[in-house]
């Protein structure tokens, strides 16, 4: 019904290399543990439907105006993936069909303004994204980037010095949401700026659309003009797909840059796949997963910082930390590299501030959704945390890195990568 399925034998018949990699990305992610905060265990109600029948129709257009016959079904699925948005967040226009966040992104900004316009966002090195104007993306080539930095002392945003910096430079647009601030967003707060420079407000809640669906942190809505994400992350769904947002009278615009201005037919099994995710996250036990993401991202801080680690911020309030590594004579790459060598994987990043080149940084970026989505609870973060302060703190000799190891495998082998808790 779902898939042309063939046996495991009959692929690794027709091309063994391919099934070699396959299964060394298996054993890879079964027996390590995932911190990476941007990393999830996707739904396998929403994976079951892509490469499914719907791959292979050709829907170019929007519902109801199709290039192409026989799309019906097609419209059917894109209206009821729109509609249960709409549900979840109370948005006004929902456009499913970006094939990545990041294309959102760049779609939103070629239909809100014109090539030289200004854009007010957070800096790179502090927590905000490529996509936002950095100089080296083509958010940043084709407009005019300005930015916004954490404070010196608290490493947090003050809107206070926003505001000053957006008076200065009169946005078109104003940009809020990251994706390495470890703090909430104040999105009421970013409106009123936004109002009294005559901007316009979008927030980009990829990192924490998951607890906004559920809930569980405050919502962009009905405060920014524009909301994008996407639907891994804390939503847990596959990889791909954006999501843009926005007030019913953008739609158009935001529709016509998408197709035909930026891509063509979208991935309607992705679409699919989505609409069950978004039916997925308006269930309580959904609301039940994103509140364990937060006791375990609070656990995971409490035992680094008790294990020595200083967390940007002093802490978080959502499923991502970042540490700082530079203070205990690591860079980010080092601590990388030094955590795989047990199994526990993280993402080098830079910390606000930070001197280091970008792929080398100050600090590294760890999280608990996929921790959570296979089923650890608060005292495994906490001995997680504990684990990743004592291999930064005494470096890899060999009687720590096997203890560690074994225990880091131990874990993992007891927990499948879904958790059957999860499951509806």
């Amino acid at each position: 019904m779902f898939t042309n399925v063939i046996s495991q034998e009959e692929f690794e018949r027709f091309d063994p290399e391919m099934a070699r990699l396959v299964r060394a990305e298996q054993e890879r992610q079964q027996m390590t543990l995932s911190l990476v905060p941007s990393e999830n265990v996707s739904s396998p109600h929403a994976r079951a439907l892509e490469g499914g029948l719907f791959a292979d129709k050709n829907a170019e257009g929007y519902p109801g105006k199709r290039v192409a016959a026989g799309c019906e079904y097609a419209d059917a699925v894109e209206r009821l993936a729109i509609k249960r948005l709409k549900d979840i967040f109370g948005c006004e226009h929902a456009n499913v069909q970006p094939m990545s966040a990041t294309i959102g992104n760049v779609a939103l900004l070629n239909a809100v303004l014109k090539p030289g316009d200004t854009i007010l966002a957070m800096q790179l090195c502090d927590g905000g994204h490529l996509s936002h104007g950095a100089p080296f993306h083509v958010s940043g080539k084709t407009f005019n980037a300005a930015f916004y930095s954490v404070e010196a002392d608290s490493e947090r945003i003050d809107l206070e010095t926003v505001a000053i910096i957006a008076e200065k430079v009169r946005p078109k647009l104003i940009v809020c949401g990251a994706s390495s601030y470890p703090r909430l967003i104040d999105y009421e707060g970013f409106a009123a700026i936004a109002r009294s420079v005559g901007s316009l407000l979008w927030a980009d809640i990829a990192h924490v659309a998951g607890l906004i669906a559920a809930k569980a942190v405050p919502s962009p809505f009905p405060h920014a003009d524009f909301v994008t994400t996407s639907t891994h992350k804390t939503w847990r769904g596959p990889r791909g797909v954006g999501i843009i947002m926005c007030r019913g009278a953008w739609a158009g615009k935001i529709d016509r840059a998408l197709f035909p201005g930026l891509q063509g037919a979208p991935k309607v099994d992705m679409i699919a796949s989505r609409a069950t995710l978004f039916k997925e996250c308006m269930t309580p036990k959904f609301a039940e997963y994103t509140g364990a993401v937060l006791d375990n991202a609070q656990a995971l801080a409490e035992s680094l910082i008790e294990g020595g680690i200083r967390l940007v911020t002093g802490g978080t309030d959502t499923h991502l930390l970042l540490a700082d590594v530079g203070r205990i004579g690591l860079n980010g790459a080092e601590a990388e590299q030094l955590l795989a060598s047990v199994g526990l994987v993280v993402n080098k990043n830079p910390i606000p501030f930070d001197t280091k080149p970008a792929l080398v940084g100050s600090g590294i970026r760890l999280g608990s959704p996929a921790i959570t989505t296979r089923g650890l609870g608060r005292e495994e973060c906490r001995e997680i945390g504990a684990m990743v302060a004592e291999i930064l703190r005494r470096g890899c000799d060999q009687e720590t890195a096997a203890g560690i190891t074994g225990r880091v495998r131990e874990i993992a082998a007891g927990h499948p990568l879904f958790h059957d808790k999860w499951l509806h």
